[in-house]
């Protein structure tokens, strides 16, 4: 690959439209050979997944701009960029009709709101051609099946109108038509989340079956979103579909930064120093085999704002994710942890997101986290003979990590009580205070975790133990190494904290053991917290500490004990 082109040096922060971007000398770095490697391919219907904010809707209006016969005779917008060094392409530009829309804004928390919400979109593309229906070119039934289509048209209606939008086009210019269709899936994760998901894929299959199978108008597709929808709940017609995620090969450098282009970015912008940090911040991303893709939006934020931050974990509420991790299994926590303390795990599942299965599959959680970002595949490695891939993922960066505690101390933040209240009680070994507030916090929050959808598993409390307790106590791993489940003496601890300095005698490390109340065991809750620090004695949880020299004085032993939203710690 050749240097980086990069243009600009006014940061346009949200510019989604290539022309204005261009236009206005915004900052821009040259993605155009996005545009060759999808012609070239000669797909019918290409769907590119990749996680939000990371250039979808951008490349898809360069691709409107660079095809669209509505940007006839407007090389100047891709004068100095890598597609127009080829003389075939420049002969390309501007000579088709092209159909551009967009589902961003399809967020209706109701089957009815979200199907008129998708009409009002159709409406607005057939208003760009009102005028070449007003002309001379189109026959009488043309005239009246544009005026079919309106706000109130029919379910059929609509599901057909692009297809029809498309045989005007094609008849009027005598060339078959490019169809680009952005974020095709969040209505799709509006409808899972509220409810609404059977009606809605229903209604969008055959709109995508009409408009991408049986369109004898159709030139070439795109669709871009952030999962892969399984073909089985929407693509179940269109075998002419080329699906490209996060781990294919194709397209890997089109969308997101490369670490050569972050780097020539940072060059430009007189931040040649800052580099290594912006590396640890942003770095990470990974599309097929290629490494070190950076996310844009949080570029071109630093490059304009020049403070690190997670720019682009704020963008979303991440609501869905932490709905998922919240309730998930104990397992699922426990992985969670494992990536949180700087490691890697191991999992099974296929890309293809079947959102009605996200409740009690959690191989489509981890589908889910690795498609929007949330996680980094390693290395993919296939086994047995079906080469069944087992993908090795981490967490991608140190902004990626930072979204997560902030949605686990969000868990908290439907409490009155001050959850950091009882991290200092903790450190501070104010048994009092720890009682108090875990009571107060546990009142307000046991309630928002899942506690019976897996009623074999409520005996064991990491089924939400460990995440609730991990949402407590992340703050502290600037100075203490958290770790839970693992083996230590003639058992597995619950969770312990290592002092990351093991020579500052301020620290204590402490080892905690959860127990739930069985009556048929405990006569009362103290029965149990007794219980539970007699397991810690008993199963000699103190070994690794003591082979890390922490000597007995130093360690502190707290057992707490469940019965439904009440707590009781002992020491």
């Amino acid at each position: 690959m050749g240097k980086p082109i990069i243009t600009g040096k006014n940061v346009g922060i949200g510019k989604q439209n290539y022309a204005s971007l261009r236009e206005n000398e915004c900052f821009y770095v040259d993605k155009t050979s996005f545009i060759k490697e999808w012609w070239d391919s000669k797909d019918d219907v290409t769907l590119i997944t990749r996680p939000r904010r990371f250039g979808k809707t951008l490349n898809m209006s360069m691709l409107n701009c660079f095809f669209s016969n509505q940007y006839a005779g407007r090389g100047d917008l891709f004068e100095g960029m890598s597609v127009w060094q080829d003389e075939e392409y420049r002969k390309l530009q501007g000579t088709y009709p092209v159909i551009f829309l967009s589902f961003a804004d399809v967020k209706q928390n109701n089957y009815i709101d979200a199907v008129a919400k998708v009409k009002n979109i159709i409406v607005d593309v057939y208003a760009q051609y009102e005028k070449l229906y007003l002309g001379d070119g189109m026959t009488p039934l043309q005239k009246q099946q544009y005026y079919s289509v309106n706000s109130e048209m029919s379910d059929v209606t609509a599901q057909d109108s692009l297809k029809m939008l498309a045989s005007h086009l094609s008849n009027y210019y005598g060339k078959n038509v490019i169809i680009l269709l952005d974020e095709y899936d969040t209505p799709m994760q509006e409808a899972y989340i509220h409810g609404y998901w059977d009606e809605f894929t229903s209604f969008l299959r055959s709109m995508f079956n009409s408009t991408f199978k049986t369109n004898p108008y159709l030139e070439r597709a795109v669709m871009t979103g952030i999962t892969r929808v399984s073909k089985e709940s929407m693509f179940s017609d269109l075998n002419n579909l080329n699906v490209v995620t996060t781990t294919s090969d194709e397209y890997s450098t089109s969308f997101g930064f490369t670490e050569d282009e972050v780097f020539a970015s940072l060059d430009k912008f007189g931040l040649s120093d800052r580099k290594e940090q912006v590396k640890q911040w942003y770095d990470g991303f990974t599309f097929g085999s290629q490494k070190d893709i950076y996310n844009p939006w949080s570029i071109i934020n630093y490059l304009d704002k020049k403070q690190l931050k997670p720019y682009w974990a704020s963008t979303s509420s991440n609501g869905l994710v932490s709905k998922l991790l919240q309730t998930a299994s104990s397992d699922m926590k426990l992985h969670m942890e494992e990536l949180l303390n700087g490691g890697s795990i191991v999992v099974n599942f296929d890309e293809q997101i079947v959102f009605n299965q996200l409740d009690s599959n959690e191989s489509a959680v981890w589908s889910l986290l690795v498609a929007g970002g949330y996680l980094k595949v390693d290395e993919v490695e296939y086994r047995g003979e079906t080469l069944e891939p087992w993908y090795h993922v981490s967490i991608t960066n140190v902004e990626t990590k930072s979204m997560y505690y902030s949605m686990f101390k969000g868990w908290f933040g439907r409490t009155n009580a001050n959850y950091n209240e009882f991290v200092r009680a903790l450190m501070k070994g104010s048994l009092k205070e720890m009682n108090i507030f875990m009571n107060h916090v546990a009142a307000a929050t046991f309630s928002f975790f899942d506690t019976g959808t897996h009623p074999s598993e409520i005996s064991q409390p990491e089924k939400f133990y460990h995440g609730f307790v991990l949402g407590l106590i992340s703050e502290l791993r600037d100075t203490y190494e958290i770790k839970s489940n693992r083996e230590s003496g003639y058992g597995r601890y619950d969770v312990m904290l290592i002092p990351l300095d093991l020579r500052d005698s301020r620290l204590n490390a402490i080892v905690l053991e959860f127990k739930v109340h069985e009556a048929d065991e405990e006569k009362t809750l103290s029965d149990t917290a007794q219980a539970a620090l007699k397991q810690i004695e008993d199963k000699n949880y103190d070994a690794e500490l003591t082979a890390r020299g922490i000597g007995a004085e130093r360690i502190k032993h707290y057992g707490f004990a469940f019965e439904g939203k009440k707590v009781l710690i002992m020491e």
